[in-house]
């Protein structure tokens, strides 16, 4: 689609105010102890399959945590994630194809649990636009699964240029899928050199606690993983965060 300069000049205008309202969640998030992260994917990646297990795991070892789960439609997801026992919020967007900062920060305000020290945000299925919104999170993950192809990241390079992790999920699915994991390894590097990328499974269990773990690291004020492409990326804020809590 042909972009005037206009229409260029309006979408800086809202990234910039979305990115303003990112920073101040990210404080606010930051001055509580809490952490967020941010789950990107396509539809039908499998991310609320991994994300109900990470919750289960969290909650079987004492962590608190919460998760908001964004869609365009139905509650769905909600009702999934509940099943961990962990506090969960459903967001309709009514056709919105993402979340923004701003609409998160209404939506925590009043219902985040005092004591959460991990806030899984489950961004809405799409690659495209949620890649561009900064979400005040801490941990950007990008998920996709192995029935998916291994150009997934060269197709969507923004989203997989800007994580600072990266999932592949339905690993038990990979011989089936003929999954060619090594190439989709240097895709992954081509467009985000360094970044981790680690094989999951919430069906068979494989790598799941991953998530988890990275999240904990960030909590407990371990390095984040720094995109080369977050360095020129006009808005890139999560990838230039302030100073995480520390765990209690």
């Amino acid at each position: 689609m042909c972009q005037t300069g206009h229409t260029v000049d309006l979408r800086r205008a809202v990234l910039a105010r979305n990115d303003d309202s990112a920073r101040e969640l990210r404080a606010a998030l930051t001055a509580r102890g809490t952490v967020a992260v941010n789950l990107l994917s396509s539809p039908g990646s499998g991310k609320t399959a991994l994300l109900e297990a990470e919750l289960g795991l969290a909650r079987k070892r004492g962590i608190e945590v919460a998760a908001l789960t964004a869609d365009l439609a139905t509650e769905n997801d909600a009702l999934r994630l509940a099943r961990s026992g962990a506090p969960v919020k459903q967001v309709l967007t009514d056709g919105l194809c993402h979340l923004e900062a701003r609409m998160l920060a209404g939506h925590l305000d009043g219902w985040l649990p005092r004591d959460c020290r991990l806030l899984f945000v489950e961004n809405v299925g799409n690659l495209v636009c949620p890649a561009s919104y900064d979400l005040g999170e801490s941990l950007r993950v990008v998920l996709a699964s192995v029935t998916e192809g291994e150009d997934k990241p060269l197709k969507y390079p923004t989203a997989f240029g800007l994580a600072n992790l990266v999932l592949v999920t339905k690993a038990d699915l990979a011989v089936a899928a003929e999954f060619d994991e090594a190439a989709f390894l240097a895709n992954v590097q081509r467009v985000n050199p360094g970044v981790e990328v680690v094989r999951t499974s919430a069906r068979s269990g494989d790598g799941v606690g991953a998530l988890l773990e990275r999240a904990l690291g960030v909590l407990d004020g371990g390095e984040v993983h720094r995109p080369v492409m977050a360095a020129g990326h006009e808005h890139a804020g999560h990838h230039h965060h302030d100073a995480v809590p520390e765990r209690p």
